[in-house]
């Protein structure tokens, strides 16, 4: 194991070290920067049209009269003008699950505020949305589902063919206790999070177009699953899927925003299809905040058992998440509830785990995959009761976890819901980030701390489960299975290197970590690397980049590809220069024998290419181009983790939290890029700030969304940051090429848990407590407030 160095002085690679590890210039930043970058809404067509869409205004209504403007009806379009359209099936093999059944345009019923119910084309944005200004659309109100509990015993229905509200259920009972055991606490809360948007700094956007000398449908869409996409509209349209090429371009930020089939798509392709004209949708901010970015809503009933010294023994859980008015394509509804039940036990050793969940439907916007999904809600239920564990024992709760975290001498373990944890230190991992933290010396100014103010200590351990194979996803009943990763690799005649992969890169750098493996491989240079992705037409396929799994999987592709180039390549050098290729040794770019110059890869691509002459009868003709498939073995995914601790201040008068100080030390196995991985983690802790303190979009008893502009939805920003050290760990794993870890969403999933413990920590003396996050202003004078007539917030 290799620790590296905090990094406000972190030791790096110099940035001529180019190969896995380095930390080089990042090579699409130069394009980005000068504003050279490609968005859908820089992409300009002739004759081009935008759309519009009239939203519900109601969450819960049957469809009436849909009234088109008088001498505008040809560019209004309802569901009952888009022949040939089939409803979106989110469907899953879980076992009881209630299929929804969403149009790309309401029919019969809208079932949440800002739900699609008419298309409104027009030369310019502006002219179409005030087409849809003129539509009159009569609703026949409905009584509305806007709380998930109520919803589960109400006599309504989201969907009038559903026996009740909830689209799944799943139970998980284990017990490996040993008889005999010793005498217990158990420690008992109701804990909840609340439903929060994304916000990529671009939004959802769309241009489509029919090509008609290849017959087929072109969309470019800032989407993050590509493929998947194009799938989804072959079953929507009726099309084949070769009849249909996605295009992502430059995409501003997904998060799991962007990694789903969206209604305005299907109907964009549609309308250019049926009009022949191109035909652009880019959401505004009001859309986004108001229709379509809800996450994170999760209600758990909890106990955690323990024994005296702290040791954890048992979880009990009855969790519930509220999944809006439909399963999103390819599969949203369940996708946070049915982790709960397998992933709640976290990091931990420990003999009981009883767990029920249920996602239960809404009359809310659908629930969407986000960065850390279902893990910052699993995270932030867990670890509160560890410490409010830690608390009533009367021990530092690094203390109590240390007594369950699973050790290092038990790795490879396989825990009480059979997660395989394929290497780690998690004990040593915490400690790390106790140490960077200063926590003693934390503790000897908490009785110094200002009048009126008063400061907590919180930590949070996690680990993240990334790059998951058939068997995890099989198993939850997921229709896309991710049970490989293809890159196709070819030397161009004047020795390039292109790779093309079907994963997609929104904001990882993956242009620059992709061609560091081929580095590490081959010995190019970086800067002789193309990377492609995004585009159906020409990338391999691929269920797309979410999950934490390209590190892992593409970055396995791409080593494997450049491994069986440079085998084809090592054949070739040994037929010019007439030595056995067991001789031979590949590095810096150049083949030969040990001692001598050898032959550079591009003077055997140009002999391959331009001067085959030269080349001896006999050779493989396969030639310098590969398309190569990679996954682990087993492909239960690897198992990155990290422990976040932080230094709060609260003040008691206005119950405003301020982050003092923040440590992470976290574990991604061997990083391909650490400054890329730094950047990774401080993006998601930017986001899990908001999650922890500030954002959250709340509903009335109507459905209706109280957040929906960025006056009334409250994110962190710069100032907002709180210093920091990250430290990084490195346990290979075992499992894949490099011994590299998915971690791309650990970032975002211990904030919550570790903010708002350290807030508890702040407010126990005087008797109060959170549960609920956000921890703003509000909940803080909250709970003080309960904790002086003697009630729990």
């Amino acid at each position: 194991m290799n620790a590296r160095t905090p990094s406000v002085a972190l030791e790096r690679p110099a940035d001529t070290d180019q190969g896995i590890g380095g930390c080089p210039r990042r090579k699409e930043d130069r394009r980005l920067l000068l504003g050279r970058g490609q968005y859908v809404g820089d992409i300009r067509m002739p004759d081009m049209l935008d759309v519009a869409f009239v939203r519900s205004p109601v969450a819960h209504a049957k469809l009436g009269r849909i009234d088109k403007p008088e001498g505008l009806a040809s560019m209004v379009y309802t569901m009952d003008d888009l022949s040939g359209v089939h409803p979106i099936l989110a469907a899953s093999a879980l076992p009881g699950f209630k299929r929804s059944v969403q149009h790309p345009l309401a029919k019969d019923k809208v079932r949440f505020v800002g739900e699609l119910v008419a298309a409104c084309v027009a030369p310019t944005r502006a002219r179409a949305e005030d087409i849809a200004a003129q539509v009159s659309v009569d609703y026949a109100d409905l009584p509305v589902l806007a709380d998930m509990e109520a919803a589960i015993d109400s006599a309504t229905r989201v969907h009038d063919e559903w026996s009740d509200n909830v689209f799944a259920e799943t139970n998980t009972d284990r017990d490996v206790s040993a008889p005999g055991a010793t005498a217990t606490r158990t420690v008992r809360r109701r804990l909840r999070t609340s439903r929060q948007c994304m916000m990529p700094l671009e939004g959802r956007a769309v241009l489509c177009y029919w090509d008609h000398r290849l017959d087929q449908l072109v969309m470019y869409s800032a989407a993050q699953v590509p493929h998947i996409n194009r799938t989804g509209l072959a079953e929507c349209l009726g099309l084949d899927q070769g009849q249909i090429r996605v295009v992502s371009p430059d995409v501003g930020g997904g998060f799991g925003y962007k990694g789903l089939l969206l209604p305005e798509e299907i109907c964009c392709a549609w309308l250019a299809r049926h009009l022949g004209r191109p035909v652009r949708w880019l959401e505004d901010r009001r859309e986004q905040l108001g229709a379509n970015a809800n996450c994170r809503e999760h209600a758990y009933d909890i106990a955690v058992e323990v024994e005296p010294d702290g040791r954890l023994v048992g979880i009990e859980c009855d969790a519930m998440v509220d999944s809006g008015a439909y399963s999103s394509y390819p599969f949203s509804a369940c996708l946070e509830a049915a982790q709960i039940g397998s992933i709640l036990p976290g990091p931990y050793v420990m003999d009981r785990f009883v767990c029920r969940t249920r996602s239960v439907a809404t009359n809310k916007p659908p629930i969407l995959p986000y960065r850390g999904v279902a893990r910052t809600g699993v995270c932030f239920a867990l670890e509160l009761m560890l410490d409010a564990a830690a608390r009533e024992i009367g021990i530092e709760p690094y203390e109590l976890r240390a007594r369950s975290l699973v050790p290092a001498s038990a790795m490879p373990y396989t825990n009480i819901t059979n997660k395989y944890f394929d290497s780690g230190d998690y004990l040593a991992c915490m400690t790390k980030a106790v140490e960077a933290l200063d926590w003693q010396v934390w503790r000897e100014r908490q009785p110094k701390a200002p009048a009126g103010k008063r400061i907590g200590l919180g930590l949070a351990v996690f680990c993240e489960q990334g790059a998951h194979g058939t068997s995890v996803y099989h198993g939850w009943g997921i229709p896309m299975v991710p049970g490989y990763e293809q890159c196709a690799a070819r030397f161009t005649p004047d020795g390039i290197l292109e790779i093309r992969l079907g994963v997609h890169s929104h904001g990882q750098g993956m242009e620059t970590s992709m061609a560091q493996v081929a580095h590490t491989v081959l010995g190019i240079d970086i800067d002789r690397v193309r990377v492609q992705h995004g585009d159906t037409a020409n990338s391999p396929y691929s269920t797309g980049t979410w999950g934490s799994r390209c590190a892992v999987m593409a970055g396995g592709a791409v080593g494997t590809a450049c491994q069986a180039l440079a085998t084809r390549m090592t054949a070739l050098a040994a037929a010019l220069l007439g030595v056995p290729a067991a001789t031979l040794r590949l590095e810096g770019g150049r083949i030969g024998v040990p001692g001598s110059p050898g032959l550079a890869l591009d003077e055997i691509a140009h002999t391959w290419y331009r001067a085959p002459q030269k080349i001896p009868l006999g050779i493989d003709p396969s030639g310098l181009e590969v398309v190569v498939g990679y996954k682990t073995a087993p492909d239960t995914g690897t198992f990155s983790y990290a422990c976040h601790a932080c230094a709060v201040e609260v003040d008691i008068a206005t119950g405003r939290v301020i982050l003092l100080d923040y440590a992470i030390c976290e574990d991604g196995g061997v990083l391909l890029n650490p400054q890329i991985v730094e950047g990774q983690l401080i993006g998601g802790l930017a986001q899990g700030i908001g999650t922890a303190l500030y954002e959250e979009m709340p509903f009335d008893g109507e459905g209706q969304p109280l957040a929906s502009t960025l006056a009334d939805y409250l994110m962190p920003g710069a100032g907002e940051m709180p210093p920091l050290k990250i430290i990084h760990m490195e346990t290979p794993s075992p499992l894949t090429l490099f011994g590299q870890k998915g971690i791309g969403e650990g970032g975002a999933i211990a904030p919550p848990a570790a903010i708002v413990n350290a807030v508890n920590d702040a407010l126990h003396a005087l008797g109060a407590e959170l549960t609920e996050c956000p921890a703003s202003p509000e909940r803080v004078l909250r709970a003080l407030a309960a904790a002086r007539t003697g009630a729990l917030a």
